[in-house]
């Protein structure tokens, strides 16, 4: 029951530092219904992977989380899916972007990045606060990734490692 107890605890702990993430929590709401009803719509979450990223009908998807992902104008929240040849994320709702004309675009952030290409994926955590805990992810070409506010942290670290360790024995 202590165990039981302690996972609960440690999940709730990730659910409040997800939704602090956040700047309006209506907005956090909305963006998880949209979310729920998009997997719903297209059969699952697999499915969702597959279309987002045209990636191959082989390709398995071996974890999806929800998270943020930290750009130099905030966290956007979405999802990051581990796959048994990619790490991919895409934010939750679309952004609107103004272009030079006036009009504006609105399009999800999509990041992809084939397991070959990682060199590292290591955690991190705010000092001052050691319950914000973090996924830096760095390319071959030190492009650097930062991934926080996980819903289940631990189980998500575990598997990105297991992907990259197997993506790296098939070279």
């Amino acid at each position: 029951m202590n165990k039981l107890g302690k996972k609960a605890d440690v999940f709730a702990n990730n659910l409040r530092e997800h939704v602090k993430l956040s700047p309006k929590i209506s907005e956090t709401v909305k963006g998880k219904l949209s979310l729920g009803a998009r997997v719903l719509q297209m059969g699952g979450i697999e499915k969702v992977f597959i279309t987002l990223f045209n990636v191959s009908e082989k390709e398995r998807l071996i974890k999806a989380s929800q998270c943020y992902l930290s750009t130099t104008v905030g966290p956007i929240a979405g999802i990051l899916f581990i796959s048994t040849q990619n790490i991919a994320f895409c934010s939750e709702r679309s952004l609107k972007l103004s272009c030079p004309n006036g009009e504006s675009i609105r399009f999800h952030y999509k990041v992809l990045i084939p397991l070959t290409r990682i060199d590292s994926a290591s955690e991190s955590k705010n000092m001052k606060k050691p319950s914000q805990k973090y996924l830096q992810i760095v390319t071959v070409d030190n492009f650097e990734f930062w991934f926080m506010g996980f819903l289940n942290y631990q189980k998500t670290l575990k598997h990105l490692q297991q992907a990259i360790s197997q993506a790296q024995m098939k070279k």
